[in-house]
């Protein structure tokens, strides 16, 4: 089986087609997603995975969501120590408790739907096209790049920024209220980290610039989470919220940091201490 024919088994390519660049239909979806992202720095792509699959999609990360690493933790937006020195009044110094939790790269089967999506060419083709990019890459770290997130009823994913410019996230399984995915589109820029919207933002003063997407189960989000501050609310009910990250690199070979790698999945392999102090930044800013 091709690698078109192996995406069209998974997503819905009559409505999205990503099998044929160059075509109309793939020019009009990318020129519309790029525009959305170039005004919001969000994409939503409704009904991405074929309708007859969703309920297999929701149990087969259903069944891999106990094998989460659970770490309530007292974190901030920019995901850095919170013991590092900042001045009176920086956002930073704002502190919240992180309870959501995520299944690392090895614990997800190889012929899971999300596995499927996440390593095939042209939806990575597709997915570069929309960011602007000549290719995205997988991410060379054996327990991140592909992940899923947990959000169990009483938790949240609490205000941050992405370490990544780009992410590609697919929701599963909807909570039963609650889990909203609010951001603020474009809050800082490369070179500006706009602390007082920020701080605004994380006290309470800042519904001026926050936005709300709601997001059904088979819906694929495309979303610029560098620069644009973002949270899931307070799930509530019985149902945990569950999402596939799919995270890429502009590069081959990217690995986590051996802090946030152990922050996020509580442990680390020896590829993440052979690869520690290699990074690349693409900026100057915080985290």
């Amino acid at each position: 089986m091709g690698a078109a024919e192996a995406l069209a088994q998974v997503a819905d390519t009559g409505r999205y087609p990503l099998a044929e660049p160059g075509g109309a239909g793939w020019h009009e979806i990318v020129s519309r997603t790029r525009d959305e992202l170039a005004k919001s720095g969000c994409c939503l792509l409704p009904d991405f995975i074929r309708p007859a699959l969703q309920d297999a999609l929701r149990t087969e990360c259903a069944a891999i969501a106990p094998s989460a690493h659970y770490d309530v933790e007292t974190v901030n937006a920019y995901n850095i120590d919170v013991g590092t020195p900042l001045p009176d009044g920086h956002p930073g110094r704002i502190t919240v408790q992180r309870g959501n939790a995520f299944v690392a790269r090895d614990r997800i089967p190889a012929d899971a739907i999300i596995n499927r999506l996440y390593s095939s060419e042209p939806f990575q083709r597709f997915v570069a096209s929309c960011f602007g990019l000549p290719r995205v890459h997988e991410l060379g770290d054996p327990l991140s790049g592909l992940v899923l997130n947990v959000v169990n009823p009483g938790m949240q994913h609490p205000w941050h920024f992405d370490t990544n410019e780009f992410t590609v996230s697919l929701l599963t399984q909807e909570a039963d209220g609650g889990g909203v995915f609010e951001y603020c589109p474009n809050i800082r820029t490369a070179e500006r980290e706009n602390l007082g919207d920020v701080r605004d933002v994380l006290t309470g003063r800042g519904g001026r610039l926050v936005q709300r997407l709601t997001l059904r189960p088979g819906d694929l989000q495309l979303f610029k989470g560098r620069y644009s501050l973002h949270r899931v609310s307070t799930v509530r009910g019985d149902t945990a919220r569950h999402t596939a990250i799919f995270a890429y690199s502009e590069r081959p070979g990217v690995i986590g940091s051996v802090a946030r790698t152990r922050q996020l999945f509580g442990r680390v392999l020896p590829e993440h201490l052979a690869a520690e102090g290699r990074a690349v930044r693409v900026d100057q800013l915080l985290d």
